[in-house]
């Protein structure tokens, strides 16, 4: 059994003219909808074993704000997962996923929101900090496939959740 975890990277600054987007920061939204994510992790029984990130700072920022407030030591970031669709996303959990049991991935639309999509069925808004909880019923990452069928342990968005 493996288990999925899929976050969209919280909201990001669209402030400081001349960024390029790969290196747009977090804005004060996106500062504290991480951490009640990294907070919802733990309240759900989810803490991931790994978190691998894209290289995009809003994403790195995030994944390391959830991985402070749930406990996690570090973060490894792949630069794959830059706006990646659902597919090289599927590649890197079977890449990167090793022997974590459960595996957090941190990265963008329109990527995740398709990839939840493809796995679930259902087209859900998959706005930033949006989390998806998936379950497979796998022995190795190596076995996930975009036809593969979870289990949805949970789908939630930090706007409907208690601070």
């Amino acid at each position: 059994m493996r288990e999925l975890l899929l976050l969209r990277h919280a909201k990001s600054s669209w402030d400081a003219a001349g960024v390029r987007d790969h290196d747009r920061p977090l804005n004060a939204r996106g500062e504290r909808a991480a951490p009640r994510m990294g907070r919802l992790l733990v309240e759900q029984d989810l803490v991931p074993d790994l978190i691998v990130a894209s290289t995009a700072v809003r994403a790195r920022w995030t994944a390391e704000l959830v991985a402070e407030a749930c406990g996690v030591e570090g973060v490894a970031v792949c630069e794959d997962l830059y706006l990646a669709p659902p597919g090289t996303l599927v590649d890197v959990a079977r890449r990167r996923g090793a022997d974590a049991r459960r595996l957090l991935i941190v990265a963008h639309n329109p990527g995740l929101e398709d990839l939840v999509a493809q796995f679930t069925g259902a087209h859900d808004a998959f706005p930033t900090a949006a989390l998806a909880a998936l379950q497979f019923d796998i022995e190795s990452w190596d076995d996930l496939a975009l036809m593969s069928v979870p289990v949805v342990r949970g789908l939630w968005r930090p706007k409907t959740l208690d601070d």
